[in-house]
Order: structure tokens, then sequence, then C-alpha cells
């Protein structure tokens, strides 16, 4: 048929009547926030429409904010929940370096998220039953029965070979050409970030940092004796260069400390023209580009994003990562490519403990090289998508009115911002005296701002997760309705 033809003496054009019955699948709940809508071959054969048609249909379907298109992945059903507010970027005269002081609360929320009495709504952690536990194990057990020596003595940096060997490829995918040598294995990507620091920084040198920016590298920055300069953040984009611009003209920075895709507590994903921005300004003014990209591997579509290592050519660019929101959190195996600061970060790892454990970074060598993890990235990466949807709509349905959130599209951490007057670290409080863990905004920000956001996670999702989200909405009325009162 063709496209925008009227059938049937209707008064509305052919598209117009496909985008009508999904849009009522949706109302009626046969398709809900997250899932995969048909495709554009499956809409053709079914109405018996050409592929035109049904593009224009999801066009219109896009227009209206009922669907969204994922990168090789297909057409989703959105959450109907409004968008966080672009920050406003025009008060850069508020950019000014500033002491990090070790907060209380950090340490407390931290130890919130080890208690297995409180639910942990807002702990960055993947859910160990999405995790290939067993088939780690027997890889594990395997490895230490015919590792023989390898698998108990040192394997003094850069590392185990062969799990640098196995990195070394892996990264391929997200732009970055580095020889086994470039790979320094690290415990963990906390770890990869503090010999980061080390590297570049001296006592009293100021980071620029995004802001809201990962209250545990707050923390890291203010043990070190340094002092953070926030700049400006959104959802969309990630840093803004523009800020950041103006920052360095107007302070000496010794270095700047990113998360570029899916960054916490945003989830922004940086696009490739602003991650090559991002490089090129730092290179030109000679600061060096820490690089945290934990996430990366958790996109929701089939293309893995870049990254801003991939854009440096000055080796000036330190790229951290981990295992530890993919796979395994408690073998804490992370790497860094460190560019012209490897040898330094080698010596400062020797000096600090020495080695990784052998064990783990045996055990993921031997899970990388036998296909395991992307078999199980494909996984982790529907089930994550499904748990961001359903907690959206959950929030939508339980918080109050006016409520906003982020919309990442890889990750599983979700940034809430709730009407002005419910203050989160109130709502901390209240949500701890009833067994809930949750991430108050203030964390996230040297200036304390942010008092009426919190950091929640989505790694997991299950009818208890969703009574915590229905108790916590309660909460949250409650203290709002206080605060108008």
């Amino acid at each position: 048929m063709i496209s925008g033809q009227k059938i049937n003496g209707s008064s509305s054009l052919l598209y117009e009547q496909v985008a009508l019955e999904i849009s009522g699948l949706i109302e009626q709940g046969t398709f809900r926030a997250g899932d995969r809508v048909p495709s554009i071959r499956q809409l053709s054969r079914r109405f018996d429409v050409s592929i035109n048609t049904v593009m224009q249909a999801y066009t219109l379907l896009e227009d209206q904010r009922l669907i969204e298109a994922r990168p090789q992945s297909g057409y989703y059903v959105r959450s109907r929940v409004p968008e966080i507010r672009e920050p406003d970027l025009q008060s850069r005269s508020l950019i000014t370096p500033a002491t990090v002081t070790i907060s209380d609360l950090c340490h407390q929320v931290m130890c919130d998220m080890t208690n297995r009495d409180i639910l942990p709504l807002g702990r960055a952690i993947p859910d160990s039953r999405n995790l290939p536990i067993d088939k780690l194990n027997r890889i594990m057990a395997s490895e230490l029965r015919r590792g023989g020596e390898q698998s108990v003595q040192y394997h003094m940096a850069p590392g185990y070979e062969r799990l640098r060997v196995q990195i070394a490829r892996r990264v391929i995918m997200a732009g970055i050409s580095a020889a086994p040598d470039e790979v320094l294995i690290t415990s963990g990507c906390v770890e990869a970030v503090l010999l980061a620091l080390r590297a570049t920084c001296r006592t009293g040198d100021t980071i620029a940092v995004e802001s809201p920016f990962y209250f545990n590298f707050l923390q890291m920055i203010a043990e070190l004796g340094l002092k953070a300069l926030e700049i400006p953040s959104t959802p969309r984009e990630g840093i803004s260069i523009e800020a950041l611009r103006y920052a360095i003209e107007h302070n000496k920075i010794s270095a700047c400390l990113v998360i570029s895709n899916f960054g916490n507590p945003l989830g922004s994903l940086m696009p490739d023209e602003r991650k090559r921005e991002l490089v090129e300004l730092l290179t030109v003014n000679d600061i060096p580009l820490i690089e945290d990209d934990i996430y990366g591997d958790l996109v929701f579509g089939n293309e893995r994003p870049s990254t801003a290592k991939s854009f440096d050519s000055s080796g000036l660019v330190i790229y951290c990562s981990s295992f530890s929101k993919t796979i395994a959190p408690g073998y804490r195996v992370g790497w860094a490519i460190a560019g012209r600061f490897q040898g330094e970060m080698e010596r400062l790892k020797m000096m600090m403990n020495i080695a990784t454990a052998s064990p783990t970074q045996l055990a993921i060598a031997e899970f990388l090289a036998t296909g395991g993890y992307d078999h199980h990235l494909r996984s982790i990466r529907r089930i994550h998508a499904r748990n961001l949807s359903q907690m959206t709509e959950a929030i939508a349905r339980h918080f109050p009115e006016g409520t906003r959130m982020t919309r990442p599209v890889g990750g599983f951490i979700l940034w809430v911002e709730m009407p002005v007057g419910t203050d989160a670290i109130r709502l901390y409080h209240r949500a701890l005296e009833c067994g809930i863990g949750i991430v108050p905004g203030p964390l996230f920000s040297l200036s304390h701002k942010y008092s009426n956001h919190i950091r929640l996670s989505a790694a997991r999702w299950d009818e208890q997760i969703e009574r915590g989200i229905k108790t916590l909405g309660e909460l949250a009325h409650e203290l709002l309705g206080e605060s108008n009162v």
C-alpha cells in the first residue's frame, strides 16, 4: 500500500491509524514502560502496510513521547515521568575551587550499603542474582587446580599477562588501541582513579570534577588533600565544555576527573563530539584527563559507546575501568591505560600493595577468553533496561506530583529530583527508620546542592523493591506536606 493512503473511508491517514493501534496497546498495558514494541518489519507484515508507513507511525509516536528509539536495538515504550531539567550553565562566576571535607554522612551511607537488613534502593552494586556466580566459581576452582605456582604468587604491576591481553582486545570496542603492556591491573576502578590522582596531582592542587559527582571520589579527593572545582553537568551530555573552558581560564587546574558513559549519578552519556572537544580542550592546556568508564559496557543498545581515551593522541588521558559493575564486585579487579603516566602509576601500585590478588585475575582472564563475558552482557543489559523502566513507572505512581528523573540509556542509576521542600537528608533518615537505604543528593556536591534530589539504583527489581519505592513515595509526600505547613 502507498504510505499515507486513506482506507475504509476513515478521515485519518494510514500511518496515523497504525500509530493509534500501537498507542492503544500502550494505554491498555499490553506494552509497558521499557518494553520493546514490534519491529518496523513486523508491523509492516502485521498491518500489510509499507515500511515507510510504519516509520512515519513510529515518528509520530516518538513526537508524542510514547516510544523512543535505542541505537542498534529498536523502539521501546517511554516512561511518562518528566525528565530532569537542564541546569543553568550561565552561573560561571560561581565556579571556584573548594576544599573537600570528610563527611560522616558519607561514611554512614557506605555502611548502609553492606547492611543486609536495609533494603538497598540506593546501592550502586549489581544484583547478585544477575551475576555469573556459578560459572565464575567453577572457573576459579579450575584455575586454582591447574594454575600451580601462578595462582598463589604475585603478578606484580602491570599484572597478569593473560588478563592484560584480554582487556587490550576488549577495549578495541571502546575505540582504544592499547598493547597489553600498556594495561595496568588494579584492585578495582577506585584504586585506578586513586593512582591516577596521585600520579597527576600534589597536595593543594585543584581537580575539575562534574557536578553532581560520585561522592566517594569527592571523599578520595579530600583524603589526598586536594581541592575540587565543580563544573556543571547535564543529564544529556555530561560535563559542560563551556563551563570547563571558563574554569580553566580563571583557575590553575592540575587534572580533570569525569565519568564519560552513564555517569554516577546523572547517567549521562557524552556524545562523541563532546568527548573529542573535552580531550582537545584539556590537551591544549596540558591538563590530564582521568576518565572513569566503569559503566560503559552496560549500554542498553548493541553498540558500546566510545570513550574520551579514543580521541587521545598525546597520552594525557588516563582510562580507568573495572569488572565491578558487570560481573564480580567482590573480585576487585580493575585496570588503567595511563598513557604517559603508566610508569608512575605502576610504581605507585607496587608501593601501595604490590599486586592485585592473583586468583581473581586468573578467573576473569579465563572468563573473558572463553566468551562468557559477552553472553552475560547481553543478558544484564536487558535486565537493567527493564528494571529502570519499571522503577520510573513506580516512582511516577507513588512520588509527589512534580517529581522528575533522568532517562539513562545505560547503567542502572536513577537521579531523582523531588519538588522543592522535600528535604533529601530528612528523607534519608526517615527511610532508614523504615529499613530502606537511599543516597541523598547533597552528598554529590561540595556546596551541598541538590537538597531535594536522591540517587536510586535499579540493579534489582522485585516486589520488595516496588514496596520500598511505594513507602519512599509516601515519606516524600509527608515531608513535602510538612514543608508547606
